[in-house]
């Protein structure tokens, strides 16, 4: 095994033997504008007590320079990641100097460069093991201490981290910035930001206690960042986490940074959290848009207090901090801020990316078995987050809000500055609640699946039916029409299901809806009789969170292959349009575009795109002018078109300013690259119309764009370049490499990437041992064959038995995805 890859095993040996007192890390990015420099200066001096004479340090960079123990150099040895250290006393001081590599791939310190301007922009993200591309350290979760950064950077720039600037001096062409040093914390949500950045500054203040604001974002995009939105949303999040978690905010400040090519949607780095640039809109959004980014900025102020302030032993618990941010995120959203809806988007999305991980053969407990930092890596899941936020919002019902609160504080208070494990918060929520919570955490933190729900005949009425069998306090909905000829609530029934079979009494209605408000975490089915209601009525219920039910209930059914597909199209086709919560709109033609491509025979796939397409183009010309439905329905139809080309002249004409767009439909320049990516998929659209694209959006995202639509034309010596390009070419930056790989994949045209499958195959042992874990991910998955066999992955398998286990789960992953394509395929098939 890689020395780069820790385990839980020698981590915990050495937070045993080692216990650090401080840091201080000095950087020298004054050279960073400079292409021709792929490395900064960086010296850690740290102070730490030990037990044992040996220990290391881990680093992962370009070199180590030298390495000076208790004020004597001595000789350095380093392997590529990590130092070695000898002849330790019980307390020491460290000095590594050393030369950090700047990223491409958004892990450690990533460089990017403005096309817009040249200007030159850094930022760190480290989660989980990355801090060692930066600075030497003690690369885990455990070993807290406080960090004084110091940072050289050109004058002019914005120089970020966690703490607020205790010292700024100008010296010429460069400025040396020295921050104030932080609270104990871990290293891996330590930050830096420099460059050019714009920054709009403001304050949130409570009690006594007044924290400064800021938001930030590339000088280009300044023109599009809607500041007061996000400091609103900022604003009410602090109010509601100040008052519910009764501990004042810890961290001094709250920056508010948003990032270029950044591999996650945030990061919660304390009192300098990282956004990805996607949250900057620079054309139209949809409200669900809104109500994301919301939801990620309160997701991330959670974490202030649940990952931040009390902080994982060990990636084991990182549930600790995700599903709790996941679940608060929602819960302030829907309490605190405009989008009251919020439960409606996490009950048909959140939980939808949890039962889809659930479902797989690589599912993993809540509170999982974390063995070394590659399967760390990987858990950064659906399980982690929305499984475990809806499970958090069962506990909640199960103990009582009060009570859960109750705990929280009493964990906080019991744990700031330190590391916790289940038992740590489970003793706390005892202790408020007066319940014994061990049988609940077994049912629920500790297994893995997802029960199925279903409503069938018994021998005294009606039993629930659920499989895999565990505790679920739920509802059931009757709903009935009104006197408007509306769906609505006439009766609500709550049941306790512990066992398979349950009887319950409960009374016919045209639509019964298990778990009715969402209280479990369980797949729903719809009995004959609500799904011929839902057929015909959809439409007419009238609680959104009730909609997203069904929907939900309708998609796990078809992904099951206990709803034929064609179905489900007909109810998207039919009650889509009418659809008003466009989270759920949003949702509804995502899956039933991905259900042509995926679950259809190829007779029928091929009729469908057509149909699919026609439907998306009708609803987008008769959508509100303006309005969040035509912009999801314009997104579907550029989605639609990239496999069926019949209304290529049509998008061509609009592009060219040729045809009139629909009424109060804006072109930006993310919308009409999509279209132009249809074109080209198609084949309607050559180098020379995107290169003209180019030329009126020639900034970062634009060039992004262009380059996904040069790789999606239909052409084999196109398909063979971007195949190259993305298994070899380690210029690419992270966005480049996705934006290969998904033009490489549009318009999934087999007769031009079939002839890769075997070369997949051949390669991806390699690109694991080579590339940096994210770009391999990316990788791996992304051009994974969508054939009609599982033989070559079989294979692969079988031959493969002692690869790494993180590529292992992956590519099992893979298998089991294309294994269900098939599987449901072949049950329409048999409908026939």
């Amino acid at each position: 095994m890689s020395t780069a890859n820790l385990t839980r095993a020698e981590t915990a040996a050495r937070a045993a033997a080692v216990t650090v007192r401080a840091y201080r890390v000095e950087l020298d990015l004054g050279d960073a504008p400079n292409p021709a420099n792929p490395g900064f200066a960086t010296t850690t001096a740290m102070e730490f007590d030990a037990t044992a004479g040996e220990t290391w340090l881990d680093f992962v960079g370009a070199s180590v320079e030298s390495v000076t123990v208790n004020g004597t150099a001595v000789d350095v040895e380093y392997d590529g990641a990590r130092i070695t250290l000898q002849g330790l006393a019980g307390s020491n001081t460290v000095v590594v100097r050393a030369t950090g590599a700047y990223s491409r791939s958004g892990e450690g310190l990533h460089r990017f460069v403005d096309p817009v301007d040249g200007q030159t922009y850094l930022y760190t993200q480290y989660e989980p093991a990355d801090a060692r591309r930066v600075f030497a350290c003690f690369e885990q979760p455990d070993m807290k201490a406080p960090f004084t950064f110091a940072v050289t950077a050109p004058t002019g720039w914005e120089v970020v981290s966690n703490r607020p600037v205790a010292a700024r001096v100008e010296n010429g062409d460069r400025r040396r910035v020295e921050f104030s040093p932080t609270l104990p914390i871990s290293t891996y949500i330590t930050a830096i930001v420099a460059g050019p950045y714009h920054r709009v500054e403001s304050e949130w203040s409570r009690d006594d206690l007044t924290v400064p604001l800021g938001v930030l974002c590339r000088a280009s995009l300044a023109p599009y960042l809607d500041a007061d939105t996000i400091l609103e949303v900022t604003r009410q999040g602090l109010d509601f986490f100040a008052e519910h978690f009764d501990h004042p905010y810890p961290w001094g400040k709250y920056d508010q940074v948003f990032v270029p090519e950044y591999n996650l949607g945030a990061m919660e780095n304390p009192g300098c959290v990282t956004f990805t640039e996607a949250y900057v809109f620079r054309g139209a959004a949809t409200a669900a848009q809104y109500e994301g980014r919301a939801n990620t900025i309160l997701h991330e102020m959670a974490h202030m207090w649940f990952g931040d302030l009390v902080t994982m032993v060990w990636w084991d618990d990182l549930w600790l901090k995700e599903s709790f941010a996941d679940y608060m995120g929602a819960l302030a959203s829907a309490e605190a801020t405009e989008w009251s809806d919020a439960w409606v988007a996490f009950a048909n999305r959140r939980k939808a990316w949890a039962y889809s991980q659930d479902q797989l053969p690589t599912t993993h407990p809540i509170v999982a078995d974390i063995v070394d930092l590659e399967t760390a890596k990987l858990n950064f899941d659906g399980i982690t987050y929305a499984k475990g936020a809806s499970v958090l919002k069962q506990l909640v019902a199960y103990v009582g809000r009060d009570a859960f609160f109750a705990g929280a504080r009493r964990y906080f208070r019991e744990h700031a500055y330190g590391n916790t494990t289940l038992a740590d918060l489970l003793a706390e929520l005892s202790a408020s609640s007066g319940r014994d919570l061990d049988g609940w955490a077994r049912a629920w933190l500790q297994t893995t699946g997802v029960s199925t729900l279903s409503v069938e005949p018994g021998p005294d009425g009606v039993v629930i039916v659920q499989t895999d069998p565990r505790p679920h306090r739920l509802a059931v909905g009757l709903y009935d029409f009104d006197e408007n000829g509306d769906l609505v609530r006439r009766d609500r029934v709550e049941v306790d299901l512990v066992e398979a079979h349950t009887p319950v009494a409960l009374p016919d209605a045209p639509l019964r809806l298990l778990n009715d408000g969402d209280l479990t975490y369980a797949k729903v089915r719809l009995d004959a009789e609500s799904l011929a209601t839902v057929e015909r009525s959809l439409d007419r219920v009238v609680d959104p969170l009730a909609r997203g039910l069904i929907w939900s209930a309708l998609w796990n059914a078809t992904r099951d292959g206990e709803l034929d597909p064609r179905r489900y199209l007909g109810v998207v086709r039919a009650f889509a349009p009418a659809e008003s919560n466009i989270a759920l709109l949003t949702a509804a033609t995502t899956n039933a575009a991905f259900a042509v491509g995926h679950y259809l025979p190829d007779g029928d796939r091929d009729l469908w795109r057509g149909e699919w397409l026609e439907s998306c183009w009708a609803a987008l010309w008769s959508a509100e002018p303006g309005s969040g439905a035509q912009l999801v329905w314009v997104r579907a139809v550029a989605a639609a078109a990239t496999v069926d080309d019949r209304f290529a002249a049509d998008v061509r004409g609009i592009l060219d300013g040729d045809t009139a767009a629909p009424d109060g439909l804006t072109l930006d320049p993310d919308l009409r690259w999509l279209l132009w990516t249809a074109l080209a998929a198609t084949g309607h659209a050559d180098a020379g119309d995107l290169d003209a694209e180019l030329a009126g959006d020639g900034t970062a995202s634009g060039r992004t764009a262009h380059l996904r639509a040069l790789t999606a034309r239909p052409d084999p010596d196109v398909k063979a370049a971007a195949w190259v390009s993305a298994l070899t070419d380690t210029t690419l930056t992270n966005d480049h490499l996705d934006a290969t790989i998904g033009g490489f994949r549009a318009g999934e045209r087999r007769d031009l990437l079939a002839r890769h499958d075997d070369a997949y195959f051949a390669s991806i042992a390699e690109v694991w041992a080579r590339r940096s874990i994210e770009i391999a991910r990316r990788i791996v998955v992304g051009l994974f064959p969508a054939s009609d066999s599982l033989d070559a992955v079989d294979d692969w398998l079988a031959a493969q038995g002692d690869a790494p286990a993180a590529l292992r789960r992956l590519v099992v992953e893979q298998r089991d995805h294309l294994a269900r394509d098939l599987r449901v395929r072949a049950a329409v098939t048999g409908l026939d």
